[in-house]
Parts: C-alpha cells; sequence; structure tokens
C-alpha cells in the first residue's frame, strides 16, 4: 500500500532499501554528483553481485573501484531520499557535446493533443553527431503537422534538445511487454539519413 508521502512522489521508483548504498555520477568524469542533478546510479551492498565469473572485459565496464555497480540508469535523488529513473545511458542521444534523453521528449510528446503514441530515437548527422528524431502515431482524425510537433517541444526545451526530424507512422513497434522497439527504429533513422546523401 502506498503511504501518504510516496503519493507526493508518484513517478519515482521510491526509496533505497536497507543496506544498499547509492550514489548519483557523473558518468564521463566519475564525480559524485548533488541532490536532484541527473546521472548514472551507482550501487553497492550485500544483495548487489560482485562481479561475471570468468569475464574481466564485462568486470571493468560494470564496476568502478570500491564494490560499486554501474547500473546504466540515468537517474536523481530528490531532497526527500525518492529515487527518479531518467532513462537509460545507452538510449541518450549524442547531439554534438549534449546528452539528450528521449525518455523526457517521449513524455512531453505524448502531453501534446493529437499525439497517440511517439518514441524519440537518435537520426545520423553529419555535423551533430546525432539529432533527436520522433516517431509519431496521430490520434484518428487529426491532421497534426511536423512544425506544430517541434514547435511544441521547442518551447518547453533547451535548444539542444530540440526534435530534429518527425516521422509519421501508423504503430511505434513494441515488445509484448510494451518496451519501445527501439533498434527498429534506430534502424529507419539510419535509413532514412543515407538516403539523403
Amino acid at each position: 500500500m502506498i503511504d501518504r508521502e510516496e503519493c507526493l512522489h508518484l513517478r519515482s521508483v521510491g526509496r533505497l532499501n536497507q543496506n544498499v548504498e547509492a550514489k548519483i555520477v557523473d558518468s564521463v568524469t566519475g564525480e559524485t554528483l548533488s541532490i536532484s542533478q541527473t546521472g548514472e546510479l551507482w550501487i553497492r551492498g550485500p544483495s548487489i553481485m560482485i562481479g561475471y565469473v570468468g569475464d574481466e572485459k564485462a568486470n571493468a565496464s560494470t564496476f568502478a573501484p570500491g564494490g560499486w555497480l554501474k547500473t546504466g540508469d540515468l537517474c536523481y535523488f530528490n531532497q526527500d531520499g525518492f529515487l527518479f529513473i531518467v532513462d537509460r545511458l545507452k538510449e541518450m542521444i549524442k547531439y554534438k557535446a549534449y546528452q539528450v534523453p528521449p525518455a523526457e521528449l517521449e513524455h512531453l510528446l505524448l502531453s501534446l493533443p493529437g499525439v497517440a503514441d511517439a518514441a524519440v530515437v537518435p537520426c545520423p548527422h553529419e555535423e551533430a553527431g546525432q539529432i533527436p528524431m520522433a516517431f509519431i502515431v496521430r490520434q484518428p482524425g487529426n491532421d497534426l503537422k511536423e512544425s506544430e510537433i517541434m514547435d511544441f517541444i521547442a518551447k518547453q526545451v533547451a535548444p539542444y534538445k530540440k526534435i530534429r526530424k518527425v516521422v509519421f507512422t501508423s504503430s511505434i513497434p513494441k515488445t509484448a511487454s510494451g518496451k519501445i522497439l527501439r533498434r527498429q527504429l534506430r534502424n529507419h533513422a539510419i535509413y532514412s539519413s543515407m538516403s539523403r546523401l
């Protein structure tokens, strides 16, 4: 049962279990970040695995000194100790020197009237490295335009997070459990960027 305090933090995944330590770390520098700053979640404790048997390469990429497990999740803690997951590190779009979390853009897109479903993936770009590309399913009878979507997002995010390309589709490919099949969409993005050459 959810208690009163937890109701105030509904987008959170909750607080840490007892005997588990966690910190939010800049994934590039390894520097520990402050409350409300987004970075990679590192955890350690007696219930956390200690490594892969016979796979030193996997151990080196998964563990940091001191027994910290690098989860690959981009998260932050609020001032009350509640953990919020922003996205997966491997899902980030690398636009110039910035990292853009697709989940943030998808959340905004789903709040736009006329959008039934949405997914955002990286699209290769010669100058920027990658640009955010949105796949949009319109609600029936809606004729939402690419420019309306781009303007809606641009008014709510930093310039580097803006949607740069929109593709309208009849459905977003998903697993049986509802997880977006990003690889299929990334392949489409790669193909569309190559076809412009």
